[in-house]
């Protein structure tokens, strides 16, 4: 039996690529890590050599500007063992990575946003009358 962590991605009906990891034929869950106060000059090959010394990384993003391209400071990490991003989050969170202090933590779900675009001026959209 293989004992180590496989990748496997399939098509849902949604239209989307998922990506689905096993260990010993089990699915694992995967956990999305907040990593915070990040150097600007981090890149994703040095924040995923941070992270794989806890454990399989299966995606790395440094959040950046859309305009100017420049890190802003924050990204997530994916890591198909949930057990492994624990031990990687209690090891890295607080700790000193270039003259900052790194805030780690499991990333919350990203809350949806209504359409916007438009400015109300502070006013409902109800009618005025």
């Amino acid at each position: 039996m293989f004992g180590g962590i496989v990748g496997c991605f399939f098509l849902p009906s949604k239209g989307r690529v998922q990506e689905v990891w096993f260990q010993g034929g089990r699915k694992l869950k995967a956990m999305n890590i907040y990593v915070g106060n990040l150097a600007y000059r981090t890149n994703e090959d040095d924040l995923r050599q941070q992270f794989e010394q806890y454990g399989t990384v299966s995606r790395v993003d440094i959040i950046s500007d859309r305009e100017t391209g420049r890190s802003k400071g924050f990204g997530f990490v994916e890591m198909p063992n949930s057990d492994e991003a624990n031990a990687a989050i209690q090891a890295l969170d607080g700790t000193s990575v270039g003259e900052r202090t790194l805030k780690v933590n499991e990333a919350r779900e990203r809350v949806p946003r209504g359409p916007g675009g438009g400015f109300s001026g502070g006013r409902s959209n109800r009618d005025r009358y």
